[in-house]
């Protein structure tokens, strides 16, 4: 596989090529244009965001984890980060961890239980 494909153009380029990956279910490819994309723009959610879906659809689940991580720490009221975080550590049988998350998404959605 030609590495130089995935790696060429501009920023907007291999956004826009990660998102026809990703769009066509190729998540493993995309997620391959999007790690170096991510981390050239470290203040820009969306490519992280869109790289720990890949991950997560493409069931690398603790690079997916890292990833959501790392979003919600650069921006904490992020709700979907925080869902997929929480079905990130579901699929990985970690329940417990996955709660507090889930809560939280779903009160950033307005989603709140009835009491």
């Amino acid at each position: 596989m030609d590495t130089m494909y995935y790696d060429h153009g501009t920023a907007a380029e291999r956004w826009e090529r990660a998102r026809q990956f990703f769009d066509a279910k190729e998540y493993a490819t995309a997620a391959r244009i999007l790690a170096p994309l991510a981390d050239e723009v470290p203040e820009q959610v969306a490519p992280r965001l869109l790289l720990a879906r890949a991950y997560y659809h493409s069931a690398q689940l603790r690079r997916a984890e890292a990833e959501l991580r790392t979003v919600i720490e650069r921006d904490p009221v992020e709700q979907y980060a925080r869902l997929l975080l929480g079905r990130t550590l579901e699929r990985q049988g970690r329940d417990a961890e996955a709660a507090p998350h889930l809560r939280m998404a779903a009160a950033l959605s307005g989603d709140f239980a009835e009491a």
